[in-house]
């Protein structure tokens, strides 16, 4: 058996990473179940891995300082804002429902690019927000909403999540001559954090109880969450480095039929009819956002 190409294992990297995020919801539940809030399931998940990847790097030497690149703190904030968003609603919520509501993030990234960095939207990208948006108003109305309104917490988390992701993609490529180990640190870094400012105003505001006391049991959710997460986001890299963008966007939507497949094999979720149009015109203007001028992968 012949050895895997370096693209073949960057699309594999990629699958992987869109695995992970597909069926996170999984454990999240699991631990929601025995007591932990998904926002203390973040911090601790995401504070975990932050610790290592900080260790490793002033034990290597290749810890910087931030100084010169203080877009790295927005990042911070952006990804953490992102990683509150899904893991809170994707816990709370129908898997299948906040996994599209998410995946608006092209349809944001069209408004966000604008305000962010100067890229006014072509025809094609007022097209796909047009498009998303219509998927949007379909996934939300219902027979007993008079107008497509967010009709619970997860719907809010899943579209603010969204909104959030795009915010963080295009620091991303703003910030793309920092360090990649200083972006690693920010977004592990920024889970961790905003997670936890998150839980603390939410049990002042009473939104979040209490919860039960730690325990053991929480270890293994926790550990295979962290490794899984840190283990996808090197993954990614990987593949996102070998790959050209536009082949990158298309795998990673792979997530969405991870999601899907899973959570209803588990029932956790359902599929309506409203659900698979306006989820069909969603991923259709996610597709839309990857055609383009034919690009070659940089490491064939």
């Amino acid at each position: 058996m012949g050895q895997l190409s370096p693209k073949s294992l960057s699309v594999a990297g990629l699958l992987f990473n869109a695995f992970v995020w597909g069926v996170c919801w999984w454990p999240f539940k699991q631990l929601e179940a025995q007591g932990l809030h998904p926002l203390w399931a973040t911090a601790l998940v995401y504070g975990f891995v932050f610790v290592s990847i900080a260790l490793w790097l002033w034990k290597t030497n290749k810890l910087v300082s931030w100084g010169p690149h203080p877009g790295l703190w927005v990042l911070l904030l952006a990804s953490g804002l992102t990683n509150v968003g899904f893991n809170w609603a994707v816990t709370v919520g129908d898997v299948v429902r906040v996994v599209l509501l998410f995946y608006l993030m092209p349809a944001w990234s069209v408004l966000v690019a604008w305000w962010l960095l100067g890229e006014k939207p072509s025809p094609l990208a007022l097209l796909r927000l047009v498009l998303a948006l219509a998927g949007l108003v379909i996934v939300l109305k219902t027979p007993e909403t008079p107008w497509p309104v967010p009709e619970s917490l997860a719907d809010v988390l899943a579209l603010l999540g969204g909104l959030s992701f795009a915010i963080t993609n295009a620091l991303l490529l703003k910030l793309k001559d920092t360090p990649s180990s200083s972006r690693t640190l920010a977004m592990f870094g920024g889970g961790a954090v905003m997670a936890t400012l998150a839980a603390v105003v939410g049990l002042l505001t009473g939104v979040v109880a209490v919860g039960q006391a730690p325990t053991w049991d929480w270890l293994p959710l926790v550990a295979l969450l962290g490794f899984s997460f840190l283990v996808g986001n090197l993954a990614l890299q990987y593949g996102a480095a070998r790959l050209a963008a536009h082949t990158t966007a298309l795998v990673m939507l792979s997530e969405v039929l991870f999601a899907s497949v899973s959570s209803v094999l588990l029932g956790a979720s359902d599929w309506d009819s409203r659900t698979l149009i306006g989820g069909a015109l969603i991923l259709l203007a996610a597709v839309l956002s990857i055609i383009g001028p034919a690009q070659r992968d940089p490491n064939p």
